[in-house]
């Protein structure tokens, strides 16, 4: 299955196999998802924590660290697609509506360039 092109809706089924065939499914309720989302995602941070913009890239080209790296990104991305699952969340749809919402929030031609907070943007000359 490497190297294949897949669905969001693809992977949460995967995902749910995953869990159903270990019987986890009791252990994998909202709260519980959600902190494990906010410690992978620690985990990954670990790998850039007190590192330069140089180091950084420096590190990205170590095929074995990026592959170290890759992975604590999809233990994330697999509890936030195991939430969605929990949530009977359509997270396609959840990913393009807030899309929407960002777009009016940032439009493009207010924010080019900046990191301006959305509420701040009217202030901008």
């Amino acid at each position: 299955m490497l190297d294949q092109k897949v669905t969001i809706s693809e992977l949460k089924e995967r995902v749910d196999r995953f869990i159903s065939e270990r019987e986890w499914n009791k252990y994998h309720k909202p709260k519980d998802l959600s902190i494990s989302i906010v410690l992978e995602s620690s985990e990954l941070l670990e790998h850039f924590q007190w590192l330069t913009d140089d180091e950084i890239e420096t590190m990205l080209k170590d095929s074995q660290k990026l592959q170290q790296i890759e992975s604590e990104l999809a233990d994330t991305v697999i509890y936030c697609l195991s939430l969605s699952n929990a949530l009977c969340s359509d997270l396609s749809n959840a990913v393009l509506r807030k899309l929407e919402e960002d777009e009016k929030k940032y439009p493009s031609e207010k924010v080019k360039g900046s990191y301006t907070k959305y509420n701040q943007i009217s202030c901008q000359k």
